[in-house]
């Protein structure tokens, strides 16, 4: 199937591909027209920017759906992401809008990938908010291993998704606006499109700046405008993560004090810097780094989470999705972490033995030792109980690279694995044997 899909000329591809968003769209009644449409993109951070802004829409008074990697909300009711990828195939997309538009949705927070828009599943869904996370040389495989096509594949969300009629949604005029993170330096390109209004936002430049930043064990503390806010969970680059829910809450009428409380009370987002607590004396963390710019973030942060003389565990594993990443993510994990176990991940037609070997080798070329700092094993769950093993009180174990998703990506197919169950039931059975 592979060899034949070689010998099919691109532009009956991407005809194929729009065609099917079409069609998807029209079996469903193009839901995302009688919606307000909030489409964020970026290379790290879609996820929890979507739930924040979907938390911070929520308290603001609207009944607000999300559609992002880890998870689909409708109002109130939430459930998992199964389905392995960011944009799932357009006609489940559109289903998920048809049942929230029933559901008296008006607003909906979804991730916008760049392979998504290349294969058109953003067609009939046309975006009143495009929002731009950040960018990072991740995820080329998939682009010709270009970070420039890397880059312009995210462009269809300012060029073609937003450029649309006006809609009118409960008597009002919905404005079409491009928000962007003014601190990456890629932020022009996609400033640069038509929109009634432009808005940055940043921590070292932008229109909307966080300020008097405070990391602590039970979230961050910030100040934007001259307003403190609270995030209820860790991590430095959570503050990048919810400076556009500010933004957009603001662009649609959410007072300051509804900001404030959509961020403050928005406690767990699934999979992303996800705190485990069974009553073990250590930190366990479940988070989706896979790439090299967001593990150094994310082991960045953890970092501060640590007691006096705590260590920080890192569990990573076989990239089978993103091979350019493998060996760079290693050499941050050796630079970041004490503690390294490698295992098994998503080794899709790879094989993860060897995969595992490679990073192996990579790790202890930088300096790592076997048996001592440096473990491995392709199990898993046996991973995750190597890392719970050699964590004391004030350490951080941190169990990286799933996240949320609900299925291992193997040569065979997808075999039910759910990270954040499997690693809750191992720190129950760690507790039970010390």
């Amino acid at each position: 199937m592979k060899s034949l899909k070689q010998h099919v000329p691109d532009w009956l591809k991407r005809a194929y591909h729009r065609a099917r968003g079409f069609i998807a769209a029209f079996q469903y009644g193009f839901p995302a027209e009688k919606m307000i449409i909030v489409g964020i993109t970026g290379t790290k951070g879609k996820t929890s920017t979507a739930n924040y802004t979907w938390s911070v829409l929520s308290a603001g008074g609207y009944k607000a759906g999300l559609i992002s990697s880890a998870n689909f909300r409708i109002d109130t009711v939430e459930e998992p992401n199964p389905y392995h990828m960011t944009m799932p195939d357009p006609f489940l997309i559109q289903r998920k809008m048809r049942e929230m538009l029933d559901a008296n949705i008006s607003v909906v927070c979804m991730e916008m990938t760049s392979e998504g828009m290349k294969q058109y599943r953003h067609s009939g869904i046309p975006v009143d908010i495009a929002v731009f996370t950040n960018l990072t040389p991740e995820h080329l495989s998939s682009h010709g291993n270009s970070f420039e096509e890397y880059k312009l594949a995210k462009v269809p969300l300012f060029r073609d998704a937003l450029n649309h009629p006006h809609k009118i949604i409960g008597g009002k005029v919905i404005p079409r606006v491009i928000i962007a993170n003014a601190d990456s330096e890629h932020s022009e390109l996609y400033l640069s499109f038509p929109a009634d209004q432009k808005i940055t936002y940043g921590i070292s430049s932008g229109e909307i700046r966080a300020t008097a930043i405070i990391e602590e064990k039970t979230g961050t503390r910030f100040v934007v405008s001259g307003e403190k806010m609270h995030l209820a969970i860790p991590g430095l680059f959570n503050v990048y993560n919810a400076l556009p829910a500010c933004v957009v809450g603001t662009v649609l009428g959410v007072s300051v004090k509804d900001i404030k409380l959509g961020l403050d009370q928005l406690a767990v987002i699934p999979g992303r810097m996800e705190l485990v607590d069974g009553g073990q004396p250590f930190t366990v963390i479940i988070d989706y780094a896979h790439e090299p710019a967001g593990m150094e973030a994310l082991l960045t942060s953890t970092r501060k989470l640590c007691g006096p003389n705590g260590k920080v565990i890192l569990l990573t594993g076989v990239i089978g999705g993103g091979r350019e990443s493998r060996k760079p993510l290693i050499r941050v994990a050796t630079q970041k972490a004490d503690v390294l176990v490698i295992t098994n991940e998503d080794p899709y037609d790879d094989d993860p033995e060897k995969m595992i070997s490679e990073l192996v080798a990579t790790a202890l070329n930088e300096g790592m030792l076997l048996e001592q700092n440096l473990f491995e094993t392709i199990d898993r769950k046996e991973a995750i109980m190597i890392a719970l093993r050699h964590a004391q009180a004030g350490d951080v174990v941190i169990i990286s690279g799933k996240g949320a998703e609900q299925t291992m990506m193997t040569a065979t197919g997808a075999v039910p694995w759910d990270e954040r169950a499997i690693v809750r039931q191992s720190v129950q059975e760690y507790l039970q044997t010390n």
